[in-house]
């Protein structure tokens, strides 16, 4: 860990530790239980409705999902912590149509929505700013113990956030500062796999016009595959100035640094399962794969008057991941090849290839703002104007050491020496890139009737994309120069210019329902933009173009008690690259597509019973590609649910039944190699000792169901967590 970022990872324990131990924070939570004002571990009293909320991720206008023309929906954080999801991936994939796509190779934080999948078609966004990908990979945020909601919008993003965001966007969003009182919570737990976590936090009011919040957690398991040994730490502070209710400023910082399972998969026996080796690990026994992230941001929002109001944020993230590790699998059949063509040798043992060094040293740091100005047009009419820009730069800094001396073995199927990774050239710096990016953009709501709205956007983005290659003395050991790295080493830069756009009508015949339609543009990049491809033949390859018409209907009943959505749509995607393999070619592709529906229904019900479900239904195909017309694209499942039973007719006491469905995919274009659907439930209960202090107790995938989450190439699949128990004391005042 570098000085500067165990700095900032040291004084944000610090703040918490000062927090927890402040004797003020100590006095508020004694004064708070004494007048019954504490918070309770089951709540058991209505829930504000989702669509009445405002949710930001899907209009910067304030508008509440009943009022966009969009697809938005909401992870409450006290749901996630509350179920045990122990991963912000987790978490997300309990939001309609989306799907956990994660892998190693991606720093496993990726998704699948709405039949595009990957970090170039799904943006990610923390607290509203967007997280620029570097070869594929984001690796913040990976813990959920801070988050106070996740918001996810469906469909076209980049009118919003800009380039590679056609299947939607995700923005998971902190908890704040809270300058009313004085909160804490705490959680320690222990289960299955020798997994244990640990985490707390605190927030409130510090005197005068300040207020804070300030969280850490840790995580650390022995896995459930052999040597599969994982462990997260997050730490955030945020302080907050606000002398008055019209103007604030806040200072934030998020620290974390995650050494995941080293797995990068099971092979297939006989392009089967087989079950019996579930727990072996076919990398190397000195394999390493660690992110560490560090962001800080200054947010201002000021009411200047009642028309009129500026935001504004200033950040600065850094990023430095590394993998070294023999990534490739597969058994050798009979005839002494692997079913799949990717390796050879003795039958029936497990060929290994592919040892890759990676790091990734990234600077991401830039500055978004808008302006919003609210107009009064006589009678129910009225216009809100915002606009706004963005502009950012990307520093990466690429090690590896492909030019080592392939290394390829085989071993047993059980029983043997995983052996030590080969590099015999070292894992020293490559190339480096800048990505510049400057944006402005424009949102407008015009409010003809108290029933029918018009909500329009408008984004200009420009990039400029720069790659050198790192020029070696003699020696091969000290940097001497620099070299163009593009287009085959004739360039060093290259600019794409985008302009996106979308309209949608919305019409509310009663306050509690809302139809809408939209259509949107999008446009997303090759590959990705931070570690855009020097090679000459992908050099004048320009971004591919989307486009989506989308309607819906979401409404609300049972005195908001209960609420509905239903998204029908159709996406496509022209001029586009397709990618099957990590750090593999890219391949040309004329047009895809996919059509589908969304649905939501939650319920509150009598005696405490409540119940959450979401599904989609899509079908998704490449319409002009060369030899695969019609097949599905790889990692694009094309069926989906979710479903939440819960129970808490005491006081004390509180159940959850989940339920969560994954249709089949593909991983190759010709859907030669096929991944089953699954279905996993997941069980917890929670007994409060005291009204602030609950005792959980969860089981993961009850019925120990075998299944691949995800998969890195052909018949090499990454299974998923067998069946674990999980026990913790949650607290919070």
């Amino acid at each position: 860990m570098s000085i500067a970022l165990y700095s900032r990872a040291l004084a944000g324990a610090s703040l918490t530790m000062l927090a927890v131990l402040s004797p003020g924070t100590v006095l508020a939570e004694e004064t708070d239980a004494a007048d019954g004002d504490g918070r309770s571990i089951i709540v058991t009293g209505e829930r504000e409705p989702e669509l009445t909320r405002e949710a930001p991720t899907g209009s910067r206008l304030g508008l509440s999902i009943l009022e966009t023309p969009a697809t938005v929906n909401l992870v409450d954080g006290d749901d996630l912590r509350a179920r045990g999801d122990m991963a912000i991936v987790d978490a997300v994939s309990r939001a309609p149509g989306v799907v956990n796509a994660g892998n190693p190779g991606n720093a496993g934080l990726t998704f699948a929505m709405r039949g595009f999948s990957g970090q170039g078609s799904v943006l990610q966004l923390y607290n509203g700013v967007r997280l620029f990908p570097n070869n594929g990979s984001i690796s913040f945020p990976s813990d959920p113990w801070n988050v106070d909601r996740i918001e996810v919008l469906s469909g076209p993003a980049s009118v919003l956030y800009g380039q590679g965001a056609l299947g939607g966007a995700i923005n998971v969003v902190p908890k704040a500062p809270n300058s009313e009182k004085y909160e804490f919570q705490g959680e320690a737990g222990y289960g299955s796999q020798n997994s244990w976590h640990a985490a707390a936090g605190v927030g409130g009011p510090l005197g005068g016009a300040f207020s804070f919040r300030a969280d850490i957690s840790y995580r650390e398991s022995d896995g459930y595959v052999d040597r599969g040994e994982s462990d997260n730490l997050a730490i955030s502070g945020a302080l907050k100035f606000e002398p008055s209710d019209s103007f604030s400023v806040t200072l934030r910082n998020d620290f974390g640094e995650a050494h995941p399972m080293k797995y990068f998969g099971t092979p297939l026996i006989d392009s089967k399962l087989d079950t019996l080796i579930r727990e072996e690990n076919y990398n190397v026994g000195d394999a390493t794969m660690r992110y560490r992230d560090n962001r800080l941001a200054l947010m201002m929002d000021w009411q200047v008057s009642d028309t009129v109001s500026i935001s504004n944020t200033a950040y600065y993230l850094t990023s430095n991941r590394m993998w070294r590790n023999l990534e490739s699998y597969c058994w050798i059949g009979a005839d002494g090849n692997c079913p799949n063509g990717y390796g050879y040798g003795t039958p029936g043992m497990i060929y290994r290839a592919d040892n890759y060094g990676i790091i990734h040293d990234v600077d991401q740091y830039g500055d978004q703002g808008h302006v919003k100005l609210t107009s009064d047009l006589g009678g129910s009419a009225g216009n809100d104007l915002l606009v706004g820009f963005d502009v950012s730069r990307v520093n990466l800094n690429y090690h590896h050491q492909f030019a080592s001396e392939y290394q390829e073995d085989e071993v047993s199927l059980t029983g043997f020496d995983p052996g030590l990774f080969l590099d015999t050239v070292g894992l020293i710096p490559r190339y480096h890139t800048e990505t510049t990016t400057y944006a402005f953009y424009a949102e407008d709501r015009l409010a003809l009737t108290e029933q029918l709205s018009l909500v329009g956007g408008i984004r200009y983005e420009h990039n400029e994309i720069g790659r050198w290659n790192w020029v070696y003395d003699a020696a091969g050991t000290t940097i001497v120069g620099e070299s163009p790295a593009l287009n085959g080493g004739l360039d060093a830069s290259k600019t794409l210019e985008s302009t996106t756009w979308r309209v949608g009508a919305v019409y509310q015949p009663v306050p509690d329902i809302s139809l809408y339609a939209q259509y949107a543009t999008a446009v997303d990049p090759l590959g990705t933009l931070t570690s855009f491809s020097g090679s000459s033949s992908e050099f004048q390859l320009t971004y591919a173009n989307g486009r989506q018409y989308e309607a819906g209907l979401k409404a609300l009943f049972m005195e908001g008690r209960g609420s509905f959505t239903l998204a029908a749509y159709r996406l496509e995607k022209n001029n586009l690259f397709s990618q099957t393999q990590p750090n593999g070619d890219i391949l040309q592709v004329g047009q895809r597509s996919s059509q589908g529906v969304e649905a939501s229904l939650t319920l509150e019900l009598p005696a405490g019973f409540g119940i959450a479900a979401n599904g989609t239904v899509l079908n998704a195909n490449f319409d002009e590609f060369e030899g695969f017309e019609n097949m599905t694209p790889p990692g694009v499942p094309e069926a989906a649910a979710n479903l939440e039973l819960r129970w808490s007719g005491f006081d004390k006491f509180e159940a959850r039944a989940n339920l969560r469905h994954v249709g089949h995919r593909f991983t190759d274009n010709a859907n030669q190699f096929r991944v089953p659907a699954y279905t996993v439930v997941d069980l917890s209960a929670t007994y409060a000792l005291l009204p602030g202090l609950g005792l959980d107790l969860r089981v993961y995938n009850l019925f120990d169901e075998a299944y691949a989450y995800s998969t890195y190439g052909d018949e090499q699949w990454i299974l998923g967590r067998p069946r674990s128990f999980d026990i913790s004391l949650r607290a919070s005042f």
